[in-house]
């Protein structure tokens, strides 16, 4: 009988790579994982390229966002104002025009602080928002200390110089203390204390005024003036004052006391003094 031919039950080498490759971790993981996700991903992203897509997605988000914060807890009703007169607080207001109510989310205290700031009168200010949907703002404002007299109007400064608010006239601040020219508000302390120093003048003393940005002349009533010298301003200002303590100098016909140099102190007397003078030196000479 001829021989039957048997297939050979090992398999062929394509099959036999073919297994093998199916049993390495990577290639199953990609057939298990990889795939799938690559399918879904591609999938995901052409339903997300349409734009109706992601208008309706949009919509869905902005309307849950407003659902949340628009929530009674999350909402600001009214802004308090603290340390600060009436007429600062308005100007704060207007401002920072803000409609209430209005979500917390949408306010922004460090955009509401730094416009509050660049206001003249507020020295320092901090924003924040309490319980109670209240928006607060603590105001240090500036104290002024005097009133700058400029070509173009009236100004209150504080004791570092720097601007508080413009006002109409002197008489709205009688309480201060008046200083001009050049410079001034840069040396508002040394007026200060020039102000301090002449103190026994009372009412007589009328204010300050910077010649050149080096000086003080010291302007009192009855267009008198004392002009001070560069340095030690405040020490020649007393010795003024105790001469006239004692031989009550400043009550006499005499315009300027001019102590810029120290060494050699001179007195200008009133035309009408002068005048009288040299009428009376007449009379004595004999010419008249």
């Amino acid at each position: 009988m001829p021989a039957v031919k048997r297939s050979d039950p090992a398999p062929s080498r394509w099959s036999w790579r073919l297994q093998r490759m199916m049993l390495t971790p990577g290639i199953r993981l990609m057939l298990r994982a990889g795939i799938p996700f690559a399918l879904c991903f591609g999938g995901a992203s052409w339903w997300l390229s349409d734009p109706d897509t992601q208008a309706a997605i949009q919509a869905t988000v902005a309307e849950a966002r407003a659902s949340i914060e628009q929530r009674p807890e999350f909402m600001v009703n009214l802004m308090a104002i603290d340390g600060a007169d009436t007429e600062l607080s308005e100007a704060v207001r207007v401002a920072v025009p803000l409609d209430f109510p209005i979500s917390s989310f949408d306010l922004d205290p460090a955009a509401i602080r730094a416009t509050v700031l660049e206001m003249p009168p507020v020295k320092e200010v901090s924003v924040r928002i309490r319980p109670g949907g209240v928006l607060q703002v603590d105001i240090t404002p500036r104290i002024p200390v005097a009133i700058w007299r400029r070509p173009d109007g009236l100004t209150l400064i504080d004791a570092e110089g720097a601007h508080v608010r413009t006002i109409a006239r002197r008489s709205l601040r009688p309480d201060l203390p008046v200083i001009a020219g050049e410079g001034a508000a840069s040396h508002v302390g040394e007026a200060l204390d020039l102000i301090a120093a002449g103190a026994p003048l009372g009412k007589r003393l009328r204010g300050l005024v910077r010649l050149g940005d080096r000086r003080w002349d010291v302007v009192l009533d009855r267009s008198q003036r004392i002009m001070l010298p560069t340095e030690n301003a405040v020490q020649a200002l007393d010795r003024v004052i105790a001469l006239d303590g004692v031989d009550e100098v400043l009550k006499r016909d005499i315009a300027r006391i001019d102590l810029r140099l120290p060494d050699r102190p001179t007195v200008r007397m009133t035309d009408h003094s002068t005048e009288e003078w040299w009428r009376i030196r007449q009379l004595n000479s004999g010419t008249e």
